[in-house]
Parts: structure tokens; sequence; C-alpha cells
């Protein structure tokens, strides 16, 4: 004797006990049917639908690289020439040359503009000697964009200040070096910044937040704006200094990398 299945179908003559063999294909129907909808209903989104989700009223949040350096426990140093006056140029012959005197490069980054000779276009001291003097005139370009500032070090500690208030600060110094714009002074954004600037580029700079000296680079071109913000907002740091754009460089042995796309001046780094 078959085993019998009751369905109950609303509306329709079917609301009896049926013989399995009908049932089964009914059910079997009935499967497919509500399979078919379930795939249709969690559908795995495709990449064009990742794109327009997104980004869809705009561009996406800019994405930095941050590297903290506590001057209290780490040797920061800036970089320049060798011995027999050769600018050092990339950080793989940085990285060898204080190799050859047991020293080892953890951390480096482009610290300031350049002439074409790669010598600084404003202040650097190394070692507490002034290798190029304090710049303050004017002149076209981000390092001209009044007020531009100095990164130092001095027996106080790090600072970003105003490139006109450097003098009253250089006796024990060192370590400073010279570039503008001064992207955020005393917590305020610089003048000429415009949060409606649509000039991006890779970029990078320096910011100060007590005994912490914090360096940015940008994983993607940003605008003026978007850097400065960055330090001031989401780092803390009142007083941040742009260093470059375009050769923005960087190097590190914990995130295993090592920039190499032009030749660079001035130099910062921490050693070991």
């Amino acid at each position: 004797m078959q085993p019998l299945v009751r369905i109950n179908l609303a509306g329709s003559s079917f609301g009896k006990t049926m013989p399995t063999s009908a049932q089964l294909l009914l059910l079997l129907f009935a499967l497919l049917t509500l399979n078919a909808c379930s795939r249709d209903t969690n559908t795995t989104p495709t990449p064009a639908t990742v794109q327009a989700s997104s980004s869809p009223a705009g561009v996406a949040a800019p994405r930095f690289t941050t590297i903290r350096v506590d001057v209290r426990k780490e040797r920061l140093e800036l970089f320049l020439r060798d011995e027999a006056g050769h600018s050092f140029n990339r950080f793989e012959r940085l990285k060898a040359w204080l190799a050859s005197r047991n020293q080892h490069l953890r951390f480096a980054m482009n610290a300031g503009m350049f002439q074409p000779d790669l010598s600084p276009v404003g202040l650097f001291v190394q070692n507490g000697q002034e290798l190029s003097p304090l710049n303050l005139a004017d002149g076209a370009g981000n390092f001209f964009l009044k007020p531009n500032g100095v990164f130092l070090i001095s027996d106080s500690g790090p600072q970003i200040v105003e490139s006109s208030e450097y003098p009253a600060l250089a006796q024990g110094v060192r370590l400073a070096t010279q570039s503008g714009p001064l992207l955020v002074r005393n917590g305020a954004l610089h003048p000429a910044i415009d949060a409606a600037s649509t000039s991006r580029l890779l970029r990078n700079g320096v910011g100060v937040s007590g005994d912490t000296i914090v360096f940015v680079i940008s994983d993607q071109p940003v605008t003026f704006y978007e850097l400065a913000i960055y330090f001031r907002d989401d780092l803390h740091c009142p007083n941040a200094l742009y260093l470059d754009g375009v050769v923005s460089s960087l190097y590190s042995i914990d995130l295993h990398r090592n920039d190499s796309k032009t030749d660079l001046g001035p130099i910062v780094g921490v050693i070991q």
C-alpha cells in the first residue's frame, strides 16, 4: 500500500490525498521555483555593483601611510651627502653607506625640497651643523607659499615652526629642514589651502604631537586640504609641514617598502 502525502492548495481541486508519485512531481516543481527565487535574492555583487556602491557621490576617502617616531627612544637623523660630498640620491645608497658603518636604516623619507643639483632650497642642519641657510625670500612654487616652515629637533624636543621664528630657536638645534607650505599652524590650516581644490598629487609631510614625530605619505593622489585635515583631525597634530609631492618616497623595513622613483635631496631616517 502506497503512503499518502497531503497537500493543501487553496482554491484548487487538489485538496485531497494524492499518490506519492504525483505529489513528488509537484514538490519538485515547487522546490525548483523556490530555489530560483533564492538565487535571485542572494546574488554575489558583481564588480560593477561594487564600483557603483563604493563611490556613487564623489571621490573615495584618501588613504595614507603613517610612520610615528618617538625621539625619546629612536634615533632620527638627516642625510644629504657622504664624506666625499656625493649626494645619497636613493635610499639604497644611504642604506649601504650606513651598513659600512655598522648602522642599519629602519625608516627613511624625502625631507624637503631641493634644487636640480639636489641641494636644499632652504635651511638644512645636520648634526648641529648648518649646511644650507634659512631661506626667507619670496618666490614661485610650494616652498615659497607663505607661511612656510621648519621642522627641527633640539634639546627641547621636536618642533615645527614658521620660518621667521626659527632664528630665535636656532641655538641647540641638532637637525632642521625647511619646506613649505606650513599645512597646519597652531591648529589652523594654511590660509591658501582651498577645500574645493582638485589638484591631486602623491604628497608627504611631517607633523609633531608632543615627543612624537608623525611622517605621512599618501597612498594615492591627494589635495593639500586632504593632507592637512588628516594631520589635524585624524592624527591630532597642531602643526604640520608639507615636505614634497610627486617625488614623495618611503623606505620602511617594517612595511617591506623601498620606493626608488627618482633621485632625492634631503633624506630623513631612523637608524639603529
